[in-house]
């Protein structure tokens, strides 16, 4: 497989998709918005000065959708927060938009054309077209800020703070992801402490949501009887509810600590086998646990059925290494970033003929085309600005639907975690396969990063956010480190559901708050029946409140600053009830 691709061969065929691949990613161009002037029936009463369309609503692994929605683009915090008294008075909900890279129904409720369930018409606000502000403050000998609207994206905020020398530990891998989608679910990059590295002034290994220093939400005002902004501190004991809210408020703006860029070195590498890689602890060898020891900072992406997992590791390097290709702008895999002929082709027959069967061979694609990418586009070492490396994931790579879990657990296991996570998931995926059965035809991504801590916010009193999987657990202070663990499949293949569940269950008994702690990742897929995610009563209703200390105070907290439920769905009634 790998031989049979030659360099030109491989720039050629991620210079754009097939037919087939575009058909499975799922990028069909979405409709203009239709002017509430010329569409029929615009909501009455509803403020004139307002942006108002017709906008259809798709995630992005287009499994969740719905047309002729009624949406509006607010241009300032006063206009949300009129909006939202029009949608109070009226008897709808708004849902908040960005750019809808998620997976988990937080906006939408699954095949839901409105808000089916509870009888309300649903309103998207659209912050990406407005609420983009950035103002970077950087005193001399002072810590760095930068307020920022919660419609800008985070390329837009990265490449911001670069200009400024400033930047971030660590940030999600695609770029366009709103920063309001990302402070309303605890969303992460992959980073510990380096060997001998100490944390930087303004910095955090947490998630962006620890970042917060203040946040401007709309809420409910019980002496005016009406909605209105307001903003919190860092301090105030409601600002906790509001730091990975999950889709039950709204946030307009948040002022964010950050810190000194870095330049950072990442090498991948596709030469050590799964079966050393991810080995039990004690046998030494090149394990993962052994890269996030040294550096602090790697990602595993294990491709189904392959062998040969392709690992990002990140350093902290402040000048260029001999060997490292310097790079001056994000997304350096091209082979990731546009789905390469031969994978696209595999992909296409697996959804269009249901050639599910096709899955190692798939599997094999991918990793062929990462270890001959890396090679053909001299990607294998890269140095650069902090955004540089670590934004990589562009909306042409292929759509994907995951499940994602964070297990809490003392940094000294972090190989134990992944060793017996990956023993288990190749164990079932063997058997799934000797029936003929084929779950998985995408990956699986490891990732690890530090907790939540507060302190690391800079406001004195600061309290940590109450719904972040990455909350520290109380009496367990050892307890400094999550493993993200995430397997990604094509939307729609037979069993993966019934997979998926096994595989939660695993992680629900083998990390059961005695050693680590297993929380579900918000944006991805959880709570798995055998036919579908977001379905099954025991973890919606035990389970997940179970990890997470203060539920019922962090639910009651959120229906008093958003009392009629303005801002939710049925999905959300029924986790956050």
């Amino acid at each position: 497989m790998h031989a049979s691709w030659t360099r030109r061969q491989l720039l050629r065929t991620t210079a754009a998709l097939t037919a087939a691949g575009a058909t499975v990613a799922g990028m069909t161009a979405a409709a203009p918005p239709v002017s509430a002037r010329g569409a029929a029936n615009p909501p009455a009463g509803f403020p004139p000065d307002i942006e108002l369309y017709r906008s259809a609503y798709r995630n992005w692994s287009g499994e969740t959708t719905a047309t002729g929605l009624w949406a509006c683009a607010p241009r300032d915090t006063a206009q949300v927060v009129a909006a939202v008294n029009w949608a109070y008075r009226s008897g709808w909900r708004v849902r908040p938009r960005g750019h809808s890279h998620g997976w988990a129904p937080l906006t939408l409720a699954a095949d839901s054309g409105g808000d089916a369930g509870s009888g309300r018409p649903v309103l998207l606000l659209d912050t990406t077209r407005h609420l983009t502000g950035l103002d970077i403050s950087a005193p001399p000998g002072g810590p760095a800020s930068v307020r920022a609207g919660t419609g800008v994206s985070m390329e837009e905020l990265l490449t911001s703070l670069e200009e400024h020398g400033l930047g971030l530990t660590a940030a999600p891998a695609p770029g366009d992801l709103s920063l309001g989608g990302v402070l309303a679910i605890d969303a992460h990059g992959t980073a510990v402490p380096g060997r001998g590295e100490s944390r930087p002034s303004g910095q955090t290994y947490g998630s962006l949501s620890n970042r917060v220093v203040s946040l401007t939400a709309v809420v409910w005002d019980p002496g005016s009887g009406a909605y209105t902004a307001r903003t919190y501190r860092r301090d105030d004991p409601d600002c906790a509810v509001l730091l990975a809210h999950l889709g039950r408020a709204l946030i307009t703006e948040a002022v964010l600590r950050v810190g000194e860029n870095d330049n950072l070195r990442c090498v991948s590498r596709t030469d050590i086998p799964a079966e050393e890689l991810f080995a039990p602890p004690g046998g030494g060898g090149r394990t993962f646990g052994s890269f996030v020891a040294e550096t602090g900072r790697a990602e595993a992406i294990w491709f189904a059925f392959s062998e040969h997992p392709w690992l990002k590791v990140w350093s902290v390097a402040p000048e260029r290494p001999p060997a490292s290709r310097p790079v001056t702008r994000p997304y350096n895999y091209p082979f990731s970033d546009n789905v390469p002929r031969p994978v696209a082709e595999l992909a296409g027959k697996i959804v269009s003929e249901g050639a599910w069967y096709l899955a190692p061979a798939l599997g094999e694609a991918q990793s062929a085309a990462s270890a001959t990418g890396l090679v053909a586009t001299a990607a294998a070492d890269l140095w650069g600005p902090s955004k540089n490396t670590l934004l990589y994931i562009r909306p042409t790579t292929l759509r994907v639907t995951a499940n994602g879990y964070a297990v809490v657990t003392a940094r000294s296991r972090v190989q134990e975690v992944v060793a017996a996570f990956t023993a288990f998931y190749r164990e079932r995926l063997a058997a799934y396969a000797a029936r003929g059965r084929f779950p998985v035809n995408g990956s699986v991504e490891i990732r690890v990063t530090g907790l939540d801590r507060p302190e690391e916010a800079g406001v004195p009193g600061a309290v940590a956010p109450a719904l972040s999987a990455l909350r520290p657990v109380p009496d367990r202070p050892e307890w400094d480190t999550a493993v993200w663990l995430d397997v990604l499949t094509l939307p729609g293949t037979p069993d993966a559901p019934a997979f998926y569940r096994e595989l939660e269950r695993f992680l629900l008994r083998a990390f059961d708050g005695t050693t680590a702690l297993t929380r579900v990742e918000w944006s991805k897929g959880w709570a798995y029946t055998d036919r579908a995610a977001w379905d099954d009563p025991e973890v919606i209703g035990e389970a997940v409140p179970a990890s997470l200390p203060g539920w019922d105070g962090a639910v009651a907290a959120l229906d008093r600053l958003d009392p009629h439920r303005v801002f939710g769905n049925p999905f959300l009634d029924r986790l956050l009830a």
